[in-house]
């Protein structure tokens, strides 16, 4: 037990598998000044905690963290401003607070425990017989109680969550009223919600930055966020006048102060060069008062999202704006995310980027994996987890990578609101050599171009192979390929050097085979259903009655059809 709350965090014997660190506590005025024991190991100093997020909508939870991969490890620091009885905090598959792995910190009125607990699928507490949130030490600032702890990677339990590369959906919760015990706390009736972040941040050593570096902001012009809790804003901004080619090498997100946790992500798009001049905008991106030219405004040139660091291309490559046949005007795009429908709320955040006049040896470039977006490609309703796969073939990058291949470094991965898991990997010579990018956990509302851990060499021949996992079980009509945030996407941006003319290099499956599915599901089936060639495919999809047979059928034709490959140059014309 310690005597001041502002003494050091003290260092004691590891606990016993089935013990909780007890701890003194005092009120002061409403809040719980909560001193907490040291069990193993010593804690980071704060400096040492380069990421942070907003756990809540309010900022009264504040997590920062570490990333130590010879450990295979990850310290946390939470910060709680305004604590009353406690906290929890942990990880889930999507976000749910049932079958959840979490840290726990009660008060029953005398004393304060710390725990490591997991969450059955009714969402009860168990204390876990494995304790592997190791408290690290706890100190009371003026800003609110400072709690460190350390969980591993993999803890080889099978009540814990395996963290991995990708997304993390992080849970909160605040305890307003002490309890006898952990099994009291009642986790439906927490104020609490998630956070999503990218835990395993890549360990890469930032390039030196050149001495003519300059800085330019795209930021929104002090707009009013509005009061509704989802809004997309677009603002178009535009290069001075014979702006001449420069290389982007870095950028970073510009937060205002008091929103970073209603900014929930901001892309930076560069229009057409086709169009000699596009209309001011100031506004929601879905308004009606938006001109339709905005659509051609489609380039990405930055994307941030909550919880990331700010971007650094490899020294040999920068991203080229300016010059000829390149589009003076910008497309800033801010997704706010304001749950609690604040009023007048004043931002002015957007993205700063950092770039030379000295280029660099090598232009990079952003290619298209995945998919085409086409109704041929569909899911049937009802389904826990379908894949779709898309291909860049061996053929593709044949022709149209340059012969000492490319290099990626970076990659964004995206799908519309069924998608939950996207994966590439390299194939060279029929065997899988190497995963690109794989997010197992992923969500279609954190989207963040995300620096690959390595290097990956690409070479002519090479096969990249695009594969995303979607959950229709709340639709009733089958999810069709297309641009409509209820139809699918599957795509993997990535990010190389040098820049080839290849832009695109997808597939979907033969249309003609398509077909042939469509008769074959009209003669097993009772009712007539209209398969005629008048009829779209979407209309087609959606009069199919969903029975086991037609579902595997489907499954069994995406695995072995032929398939239609997109290999496009970026002027949209196919490499022949």
């Amino acid at each position: 037990r310690m005597q001041s709350s502002r003494s050091k965090p003290c260092s004691c014997p590891s606990l016993k598998l089935r013990e909780v660190a007890s701890m003194y506590l005092t009120m002061v005025a409403a809040f719980l000044v909560i001193l907490v024991v040291a069990l193993q190991g010593s804690a980071p100093r704060e400096s040492h905690f380069p990421y942070k997020v907003p756990l809540d909508p309010q900022g009264l939870l504040e997590l920062s963290w570490n990333v130590s991969y010879p450990e295979q490890a990850v310290h946390f620091q939470l910060l709680a401003r305004e604590l009353r009885s406690g906290l929890l905090f942990g990880m889930s598959d999507r976000g749910e607070f049932e079958n959840a792995d979490v840290a726990v910190l009660w008060s029953d009125g005398h004393s304060s425990y710390f725990g490591d607990a997991w969450s059955d699928a009714k969402g009860q507490l168990h204390m876990d017989s494995q304790q592997d949130y190791q408290l690290l030490g706890a100190r009371w600032a003026p800003e609110g109680l400072y709690l460190l702890f350390r969980r591993a990677f993999s803890t080889c339990d099978p009540k814990d969550y395996l963290i991995e590369d990708g997304t993390v959906h992080l849970i909160y919760g605040i305890l307003e009223k002490p309890v006898h015990s952990l099994q009291a706390i009642n986790i439906s009736a927490l104020h609490g919600g998630l956070q999503r972040v990218q835990l395993l941040k890549p360990n890469i050593s930032i390039p030196e930055l050149p001495s003519d570096m300059k800085t330019m902001e795209i930021t929104a012009p002090d707009v009013v966020i509005p009061s509704q809790e989802t809004t997309y804003w677009c603002y178009m901004a535009e290069l001075p006048e014979g702006f001449p080619k420069h290389h982007i090498i870095m950028y970073e997100p510009v937060v205002t102060a008091g929103n970073e946790a209603l900014v929930h992500h901001m892309e930076v798009f560069q229009c057409a060069a086709e169009f000699d001049s596009f209309p001011h905008y100031n506004g929601p991106c879905d308004s009606k008062m938006k001109p339709d030219r905005l659509n051609y405004c489609r380039h990405v040139l930055a994307a941030w999202a909550m919880g990331a660091q700010a971007f650094y291309y490899p020294e040999e490559a920068g991203l080229a704006f300016g010059g000829p046949g390149s589009s003076r005007y910008l497309r800033l795009e801010i997704h706010y995310h304001n749950p609690l429908v604040l009023k007048g709320r004043r931002d002015s955040s957007g993205i700063r980027l950092f770039y030379t006049a000295t280029l660099r040896p090598y232009d990079a470039g952003i290619m298209e994996l995945g998919l085409v977006y086409s109704p041929v490609m569909a899911i049937p309703p009802g389904e826990d987890s379908f894949t779709l796969t898309g291909y860049c073939t061996d053929k593709c990058t044949q022709l149209a990578l340059p012969s000492a291949g490319i290099r990626i470094f970076a990659s964004q991965l995206h799908t519309h609101l069924a998608g939950r898991e996207v994966v590439t990997v390299l194939s060279r010579d029929g065997r899988e050599r190497q995963v690109v990018n794989a997010d197992r956990h992923y969500s279609p509302h954190f989207q963040e171009i995300r620096m690959l851990k390595e290097v990956v060499a690409v070479f002519p021949g090479d096969e990249l192979i695009t594969t995303c996992t979607y959950n229709t079980e709340d639709r009733s009509r089958a999810t069709v390929g297309g641009f409509g945030i209820l139809e699918e996407m599957c795509v993997n941006y990535v990010h190389y050097y040098p820049q080839s003319q290849l832009e695109l290099c997808k597939s979907a499956v033969d249309p003609g085979y398509l077909h042939r599915y469509f008769n074959l599901v009209n003669r097993f089936n009772d009712e007539e259903i209209c398969m005629c060639p008048q009829v779209s495919v979407p209309q087609q999809f959606y009069s199919i009655p969903w029975n086991s047979f037609n579902r595997e059928v489907l499954k069994s034709l995406y695995g072995f059809a032929p398939i239609s490959v997109h290999c496009n140059k970026s002027s949209a014309l196919r490499f022949p």
